[in-house]
C-alpha cells in the first residue's frame, strides 16, 4: 500500500534537497561584505525613511480581504468547472447565482469607495 505514495515521497525529498541546496549555495558563493547601513534590521540594508510602527489605512486592510475573497472564488470556480457537464443545468444556476452574489459584494465596496486609494 505504501508503494502508492513513492513519487509523494520523491517529490517531497526532492523540493526539501532543492531548497537545502540554494541555501547552502548563497551562503557559499554570495558577497560577505558587512557595513553599518546593511546591518540595519529594515529593508534589506536600506536606511529608514519612515518609522516601521507607522500605521496602514484601513483600506489596505479591506483590499486584503476582498483579495483573499475573490481568490477562494477561483478556488471554487476550478472543480465546478471540471464537473460542469455531471452537474447540468442545476450546478450552472448555483454557479450564476454565486457568481451574482459575489459580483452584488464587488459593485457595493466599488461603490462605497473601498477600492480607490486617495
Amino acid at each position: 500500500m505504501l508503494e502508492s505514495y513513492t513519487g509523494a515521497a520523491i517529490l517531497l525529498f526532492m523540493s526539501v534537497a532543492i531548497a537545502v541546496g540554494m541555501l547552502v549555495a548563497t551562503s557559499v558563493l554570495g558577497p560577505k561584505r558587512k557595513f553599518a547601513d546593511k546591518m540595519e534590521p529594515f529593508e534589506c540594508g536600506e536606511s529608514q525613511i519612515v518609522s516601521p510602527y507607522q500605521r496602514f489605512s484601513v483600506k489596505f486592510y479591506l483590499v486584503a480581504v476582498l483579495f483573499i475573497l475573490f481568490d477562494i472564488e477561483a478556488v471554487f470556480l476550478f472543480p465546478w468547472a471540471i464537473i460542469y457537464k455531471q452537474l447540468g443545468l442545476f450546478g450552472l444556476i448555483e454557479m450564476v447565482v454565486f457568481i451574482v452574489i459575489l459580483g452584488i459584494g464587488l459593485m457595493y465596496v466599488w461603490v462605497r469607495g473601498g477600492l480607490d486609494w486617495e
